[in-house]
């Protein structure tokens, strides 16, 4: 995607088209372009509209983590865990526990577990 797809995308918010899809996807693109508080905002936003998104979940954590907020990154995984569990997603569920176990290692590592 280029920066005229992207900005075509971002005319569409709080449009009748503006939603989870949407906003996952102006997330996933920002990952992309490692505009991680951007990627964050639009991970949210997507959540926002459906709260059960495991895909959106799973993002969030990634782009937490890149931006350099590790806790609130475990944090976002192990919500999206649940989640994911509760909707019966076990490939993201899996996924994203393998994931929060690097950070709980990483964080016990540095001593700066919860």
């Amino acid at each position: 995607m280029n920066d005229e797809a992207l900005q075509r995308l971002q005319k569409l918010i709080d449009g009748p088209r503006d939603g989870a899809l949407l906003r996952f996807g102006l997330a996933n693109e920002y990952a992309r372009l490692e505009q991680w508080p951007q990627a964050i905002r639009e991970a949210r936003a997507a959540l926002a509209f459906q709260h059960d998104y495991s895909a959106a979940w799973k993002l969030l954590g990634k782009a937490l983590q890149a931006g350099g907020e590790p806790q609130q990154a475990l944090q976002a995984y192990r919500d999206g865990i649940a989640v994911a569990e509760q909707r019966g997603d076990k490939q993201a569920a899996k996924e994203m526990a393998v994931f929060a176990r690097r950070i709980e290692k990483t964080l016990a590592a540095s001593g700066d577990a919860s």
